[in-house]
């Protein structure tokens, strides 16, 4: 780095230019300090980063023709942080979390002396997942951080995104605001029931939900995504058994104005058309408080007919959201965020389809189903620093409403619909106070409260009589301490400890429940609520080594649980245990993705899964949760990068696993034998084939991969040319536990490239999605009540996209 630094000042010393000319910037991308030494060398000036945690931050390429001045400040907000002039041709990029007096000018006398570059000497990638300011090559673990600018390209979209990028996360497909999440080989069940998701997700230190679906918030305006792979019991509690998916937004700049827009329309082949358009205004309200906002609007055209009710495509979706934050810096180095978001998802109609359906892309349904799903959060963030001790309070409050409707249909003259209601309601509390590694030892001491109350209604309709069926409702209150240290015991090589004790207090009880079965469910309730209260803890150890530079090998050892809850079978409502797992984890990771002209990350892990609750098709068709049975995950990834020529780099990516659940209770392997006598087979002679065919962990395929190829390269004095192309396999998996759910899918691949022409300000940009067309099956779940259907989810048929984006 010593040697960048004095090739920089040797240019800076040369006659220099005003930083009001124009110049031609073309910086990589990388670290805000790397960055910021590309950029002195070019613009001839003196950039100094005083913080080194913004020097560690990661920024996207700048490239453009611009002033100094302009191109420091937009590093400075890509960075968020701000731009403070020293001296002419001079400035100091520092966090908007610090607020100093201004650096006193020189004397014209010095001023005219020639300038030296400084820049702080550039750290690794800060992973702000970790809770305390680890790097990339610190943190045990695999992690995937996402850039925000390059998840928007195409235009703005949700959780796909993700899992388009990212070849661990998987999803289901019911649709936006109704899918699960998982993360390597630790998924449960396909529906959104009453268990809590076995991946965490979060907004800065918030979590989203504690047993809701993924409400598919837009990536709109944010700083990037962070994926942490594998279980985070220990910083992150229950429902972080497979990982954790942490949205980080971008801040509020005090004393800076800026905005963005953008608009696109989309063509759907055999399908509807649809548009989007997203707006950003980041505003100052004095010298120490700013306002940022972000509104976001969606159509996705639809693409299911259904002739039965003389209708073609009828799956539009339509999405209204926004997002705003309002920051004051209310003293040196504190800083008090207010941030408030909305979602509206509407889904007028179902995306499955038959899998043999003539014409394709057609359903049988003679009901109008779909979903509604409405989601909102506010927060109010405390953070600052006491020495080098860092401190960050945050309290939150979720409600999330979601209606889903399904076809019931069993008599075709008779048809009917199923509504399901999930309304859900958390207050969450954490503070943490840490202090980042010196000397070879760090340090983080937390405390948390959660309290989420979550009511499942349902009822029946045949469009003269609407009848209840029996719901349910959890309501847990959850308290929690943990600690994590590091220490180096030798250089190049450092050890983890952790540990999380976490007392849950569990409540609940049936709703709408039949009079002829309140009486027995009165009875038994005193045995099904007996144990109300569970008490948790959660160790994790780990071992990280530097073997040469930019490589590092590391093992961890790591626990993830989820709290137990009642569950509706039939009529009556029951209740179903915790689950646990443990972890073994090795790993080697080299480089720095997306910087490094070579990076490759690497791990295999193994899980000991107790107790897995997961869903299955009751005796009255309807889906229930109980505990399965133990089971154990084998989990090998792989990624990687190279710069192949200068402009063009080359990533790939692929995950193997492999599951069984290798202790079924009794009860399941009755529903198993009664589900085949109900299909006229014999259980004595298939029970064990069946049996075994169908305790897979479901929703996981047992090898993906996707493999992507981005250009950019200047087309002329103020254009830049960017193209990215991409290629996907989901294999095969199963759809859920037992004969009834032991559908296949998956087995299929998907592909997309956009290309944008402009400059920093103003460009042109064109989309294409599912490129061979495939029609595949993402999800072989239409409707619970189909299981005998055989229902498909196909992908989105080919679909163009042309956008227009600016930045002022």
């Amino acid at each position: 780095m010593r040697g960048a630094i004095c090739i920089v000042a040797a240019a800076a010393a040369m006659p220099g230019t005003a930083s009001a000319q124009e110049v031609a910037v073309d910086t990589r991308a990388g670290s805000v300090g790397q960055v910021a030494i590309d950029l002195a060398r070019q613009t001839r000036s003196s950039i100094v980063v005083s913080d080194p945690v913004v020097a560690s931050r990661m920024v996207p390429a700048m490239r453009g023709r611009m002033g100094a001045a302009e191109a420091v400040r937009l590093l400075a907000r890509r960075a968020g942080g701000r731009a403070i002039a020293v001296a002419p041709g001079a400035w100091r990029i520092e966090a908007t979390a610090t607020v100093r007096p201004p650096a006193p000018r020189p004397t014209p006398a010095r001023a005219a002396m020639p300038v030296t570059v400084q820049a702080e000497a550039a750290n690794p990638i800060v992973v702000v997942a970790s809770k305390r300011d680890l790097t990339l090559g610190q943190l045990p673990g695999q992690v995937t951080i996402l850039d925000g600018e390059s998840l928007e390209v195409g235009g703005v979209g949700g959780t796909e995104k993700i899992t388009q990028r990212v070849a661990t996360v998987t999803s289901t497909h019911l649709g936006s605001g109704r899918n699960k999440l998982f993360i390597r080989g630790i998924a449960d069940s396909s529906f959104t029931g009453p268990t809590q998701a076995t991946v965490g997700q979060y907004l800065g230190d918030l979590r989203l939900s504690y047993n809701a679906p993924d409400p598919d918030l837009r990536l709109s305006d944010m700083a990037r995504v962070e994926v942490l792979e594998g279980p985070q019991g220990t910083l992150y509690g229950a429902g972080s058994l497979g990982g954790i998916i942490r949205l980080v937004p971008n801040a509020p700049v005090v004393g800076e104005t800026e905005g963005a827009i953008s608009v696109g329309g989309s063509l759907t082949q055999s399908g509807a058309p649809g548009g989007d358009a997203a707006a950003m205004v980041n505003v100052p309200l004095g010298n120490s408080v700013a306002l940022r906002a972000n509104f976001d609007a969606a159509t996705l055209g639809g693409y299911i007919d259904k002739p039965l009710l003389g209708r073609k495509d009828v799956n539009r979706t339509r999405i209204l959201g926004g997002r705003a934050g309002l920051r004051a810096e209310i003293a040196p180095d504190w800083t008090v965020d207010l941030i408030g978001l909305g979602q509206s998802t509407d889904a007028r109609d179902s995306q499955y389809a038959g899998r043999n359906a003539r014409p394709p892309l057609t359903s049988s349904a003679q009901v109008r189903e779909g979903s509604d799903a409405d989601y909102l959060m506010g927060q109010l963030v405390i953070s600052g620093r006491v020495g080098e001790v860092r401190v960050r309070s945050t309290t939150g409050a979720v409600r999330q409403h979601l209606e889903e409707r399904y076809d019931a249909t069993v008599d075709p003259d008779a048809p009917r619909l199923f509504s399901q209601e999930n309304r859900t309601r958390m207050i969450a509390h954490e503070t943490r106070i840490w202090q980042p590694e010196t000397r070879g030892f760090g340090w983080l001491v937390g405390a948390s409260y959660t309290h989420n109350r979550t009511v499942l209604t349902r009822s029946f309709e045949n469009f003269v009589t609407t009848t209840a069926a029996t719901g349910v409702r959890n309501t847990i209150d959850e308290f929690t301490l943990y600690a994590e240290a590091s220490l180096r015991i030798r250089p190049g090589l450092t050890a983890t400890a952790g540990g999380r004790l976490t007392h849950s207090r569990l409540d609940g009880s049936g709703e709408d429940v039949m009079p002829a079965v309140s009486f027995a469910m009165a009875q038994a309730r005193a045995q099904v609520t007996a144990d109300r209260t569970t008490t948790t803890v959660l160790p994790s150890l780990a071992l990280n080594a530097e073997v040469m530079e930019a490589t590092n090998l590391y093992m961890r050892y790591q626990e993830g649980f989820r709290p137990g809850g009642f569950a509706i079978e039939s009529d009556f409502v029951r209740r179903f245990r915790s689950d646990r797992t443990r972890t073994f984890e090795f790993g080697v990771k080299h480089g720095q993705p997306g910087v490094s002209p070579f990076d490759l990350a690497a791990s295999v892990s193994y899980t000991r899964w107790r107790d897995i609750q997961a869903d299955f098709i009751d005796n009255s068709g309807l889906p229930s949760t109980a505990n399965i049975g133990d089971g154990r995950v084998w989990s090998a990834s792989v990624t990687g990068g190279i710069e192949l020529l200068q402009g063009l780099r080359l990533e790939a990516g692929a995950t193997w696993n492999q599951s069984k659940v290798d202790q079924p209770p009794a009860e399941l392997l009755g529903l198993v034998a009664r589900s085949m006598s109900a299909v006229d087979m014999s259980p004595s002679g298939l029970l064990d084939a069946t049996l075994a065919r169908s305790m897979q962990v479901p929703n996981i395929a047992q090898f993906s991969g996707r493999m992507s190829l981005g250009w950019n390269s200047e087309i002329g004095e103020d254009l830049r040319l960017t193209a990215n192309g991409w290629a996907s396999y989901v294999g095969k998996s199963r759809l859920g536990i037992g004969p009834e759910l032991g559908d296949p899918q998956g087995d299929y691949l998907d592909s997309g490239a956009d290309l944008r022409v402009g400059t920093e300000r103003y460009g042109v940009t064109l989309t294409l999605s599912n490129i061979t067309n495939s029609r595949g099956n993402r999800f072989s779940l239409g409707t619970p009540f189909g299981t005998g259907r055989d229902q498909t989810t196909p992908l989105r048929p080919r679909t163009v996209r042309v956008g227009l984006d600016a930045r002022f």
